[in-house]
């Protein structure tokens, strides 16, 4: 928004927001006097009710990530994406009848534990490598998600949002562990679905002709598409959702550190099981909302042509160098489609639309959307790092004090860098898009060698090796190949990047169990 029209936040709104945080940090305080061993601050000692790990699951599932980039995708383009949960109960099928009774039977705190006795060191360091950046990249995208609606809302600048940010999530995260995240997630989880609701309502009482009317543009525009049900796979078809959803939310049930802990938080495996599909049946409607909101959007923008002038004109800025001439952003402005802004649209709308104390709601809304993912993302990475690095290579026989003071200080670090990662994304076009891509990329080595571990009881260390090297080959291969100059363009990948994982995974898992075959016949 040009400075014209941002405006501060009312000061009734800001308080809302600062009883928010200030309960948040609260929530931390009141767990921390439980918090006196590490067994509390990674498990909870395995005390807590299985709707809450559910209600916990559907928070970290339903980041700011959604809030933002969900409604900025279906605006720009159509409903391809919803697919993506759509996968999601066959993936929560796997996961409740192999993954949750394997993790609850080893007793393992860290869902890296397993590959070393299976493969090998070496298979327990890659895995955490590509845990650690994934959860970079997720905190990052997130961090960056909300700078982007809050710089929208009060003016303030993205660096400042995310460290003011930063430094309360931190602190209720150190202070009560992973209680304290489950328990702010639970709350997170309220807020964040009923600012969504209160939204869906703003924007239809606002339209003229209500829904009927976002019906027909809707048609017209053909926003309601799944996208394309030919088998092709260089495209974002219904296919290539489809197999990247399954995939990626098999990878977050099976291999994800935020999810594992959970399933040892709950008072038994069956509790645990049941919390797998409450988030699925939460988070299917509730992503669906995002996707119905952004559609509401284009309508409403549709029928005002003119808001989106000043946004255009916001991404242009953005975009060009500083210095740029009123010609250059002006030549820009005009040439940008509505998928290079769908994510400004939403932020716009709430500073422009809503009114005075209703904001402050729905950005603790988008606050508490952020809030927890990040705060899952910082307790399981410090849990991963303390297991599978500190204890195993650097303090073997660690005592309880330094290893909750570990805790403390990796929660931290990795605040800090999640921060830094959100910093370095400033300007990004889709935030979505950049997530998707980051954890595709992350996650395909780690889940191929994962499922060859449980799948394939012969496969041992060296064809695991051999299989994780082709593995990497390929989606270095698949994910720099279009990069490569134009004589070579035969050699560039043909599939949509979204299909990275899908190949990277099936690689590595059936490039092992065939290495496995010819040993055996050897």
């Amino acid at each position: 928004m040009s400075q014209q029209v941002m405006k501060g936040l009312p000061i009734f709104d800001l308080a809302i927001i600062f009883i928010y945080l200030v309960g948040m940090i609260l929530v931390g305080v009141y767990f921390s006097r439980k918090n006196k061993n590490s067994e509390a601050f990674t498990k909870a000692s395995g005390l807590i009710p299985g709707w809450a790990i559910g209600l916990s699951i559907y928070a970290t599932f339903l980041s700011s990530n959604t809030f933002l980039g969900v409604p900025g995708k279906a605006f720009g383009g159509n409903w391809n994406a919803f697919v993506f949960s759509i996968s999601m109960p066959l993936a929560a099928w796997v996961a409740s009848k192999y993954f949750v009774p394997f993790y609850r039977s080893t007793g393992e705190i860290s869902a890296y534990t397993h590959l070393e006795k299976r493969f090998g060191a070496w298979a327990r360091v890659y895995a955490v490598i590509c845990f650690l950046l994934t959860q970079l990249a997720r905190m990052g995208s997130i961090f960056f998600g909300i700078a982007l609606s809050l710089q929208a809302l009060t003016g303030y600048s993205m660096q400042m949002i995310m460290i003011v940010m930063g430094v309360c999530i931190i602190f209720y995260t150190v202070l009560g562990g992973i209680e304290a995240v489950i328990w702010t997630e639970v709350v997170q989880a309220v807020v964040k679905t009923l600012g969504a609701l209160l939204i869906l309502y703003l924007i239809i009482s606002n339209m003229p002709g209500g829904v009927t009317k976002i019906v027909e543009i809707g048609k017209t525009a053909d926003k309601f598409s799944l996208g394309s049900f030919k088998l092709d796979f260089a495209g974002s078809s219904f296919w290539v959702v489809l197999l990247y959803g399954f995939f990626i939310n098999l990878n977050n049930f099976g291999m994800d550190q935020n999810y594992i802990q959970r399933y040892h938080t709950a008072s038994s495996g069956k509790a645990a099981s049941k919390s797998i599909w409450l988030c699925v049946w939460l988070y299917i409607p509730a992503s669906l909302l995002f996707f119905v909101i952004g559609s509401c959007l284009f309508a409403y923008y549709e029928v005002n042509p003119d808001l989106v002038q000043s946004i255009k004109h916001q991404v242009a800025i953005e975009r060009l160098p500083p210095g740029a001439s009123a010609t250059e952003i002006l030549k820009l402005q005009n040439s940008l489609l509505p998928s290079d802004y769908g994510d400004k649209i939403m932020p716009h709308f709430m500073v422009t639309k809503i009114p005075a104390g209703l904001v402050g709601l729905i950005v603790s809304a988008i606050l508490s959307a952020a809030m927890s993912t990040i705060s899952s993302g910082m307790n399981a990475s410090a849990t991963v790092f303390s297991v599978d690095i500190y204890k195993r290579y650097f303090k073997p026989n660690v005592t309880e004090k330094q290893n909750l003071s570990m805790l403390h200080i990796a929660t931290v670090g990795f605040g800090l860098l999640g921060m830094i990662a959100g910093i370095a994304m400033i300007g990004v076009k889709s935030i979505l898009d950049v997530w998707w891509e980051l954890s595709g990329i992350f996650a395909a080595g780690m889940l191929g060698l994962f499922l060859l571990g449980i799948v394939s009881k012969q496969t041992k260390n060296h064809e695991a090796i051999m299989a994780t090297i082709i593995g990497i080959v390929v989606i270095i291969w698949m994910t720099f190949s279009s990069l490569l100059p134009a004589e070579y363009e035969a050699f560039r990948n043909p599939l949509h990047k979204n299909m990275i994982i899908v190949v990277g995974t099936l690689t590595i898992f059936l490039v092992g169990i065939f290495l496995t075959k010819i040993k055996k016949q050897n």
